[in-house]
């Protein structure tokens, strides 16, 4: 029988959702709304060749909320040296080949740095401000003094185009049905996933920046700007600013 795959742990991993972040349909659901099942049926796109355009080859890379291994498998193809963090069990029990670590994102402190630190998923828009800071202080703490963080940001106009949908994998369809304002700067979004034979929602807290709110966000956790890798300045190539 194979060995049962095992798990770094760092801390403690929520064990009910995360305050206001729900997600619904078959199968297990993370603490942030995530359908582990609808997350391994999501194509890779040109994520992994922006990566590995803006780093160094073989580069040793912390992939802070991997899911299901959408772009580790591909980064690992590519010759990366790969440490998976997610605070879902059910999402690394799909991982493969790399070293996984089970924790929340911003209590992470492996006391290791890396040459790249990836956080991708739009993670920095998270809702509540305590946590976004948290998510950046780890991208800091682990990243190396000549290494770089790469982020995902929203599109400019990702909260504000609703609704609007589009086709997603084999027959799939991904409605972005809602962004409704709960707080000063932040709306709860409502997404929704049909495919064939099944179908999930997630809903959860976001908080749309500006250009220059982001580049602040990363000012306030000592990391600039080194360069908006596409043309949308979704991607971003960000550097620890020297102490």
């Amino acid at each position: 029988m194979a060995d049962e795959p095992h798990h770094e742990l760092q801390g403690e991993s929520p064990t009910h959702h995360r305050e206001g972040y729900r997600g619904t349909g078959p199968g297990p659901i993370t603490p942030d709304g995530c359908a582990v099942d609808m997350y391994a049926r999501l194509p890779v796109n040109d994520e992994p060749e922006v990566i590995a355009g803006a780093v160094p080859p073989g580069a040793s890379l912390l992939e802070l909320g991997c899911g299901v291994g959408r772009m580790t498998h591909p980064l690992l193809e590519l010759g990366f040296r790969v440490t998976a963090v997610d605070e879902s069990a059910e999402m690394l029990e799909r991982v493969r080949g790399a070293r996984t670590v089970l924790s929340p994102i911003e209590r992470l402190d492996l006391g290791e740095r890396f040459d790249v630190v990836l956080m991708a998923s739009f993670l920095v828009h998270a809702g509540s401000p305590e946590v976004r800071r948290g998510l950046l202080d780890a991208c800091r703490r682990h990243v190396a003094a000549d290494g770089c963080v790469l982020l995902q940001r929203e599109g400019e106009d990702w909260q504000t185009n609703v609704p609007r949908e589009r086709p997603l994998g084999k027959g799939g369809l991904v409605r972005v049905a809602s962004a409704t304002p709960v707080a000063e700067g932040v709306n709860r979004v409502h997404v929704e996933y049909e495919f064939p034979d099944a179908r999930w929602t997630q809903t959860f807290l976001s908080h749309p920046m500006s250009r220059a709110e982001f580049e602040q966000a990363l000012a306030e956790a000592g990391l600039v700007v080194d360069e908006y890798l596409t043309e949308d300045r979704i991607w971003v190539r960000a550097r620890p600013v020297a102490v």
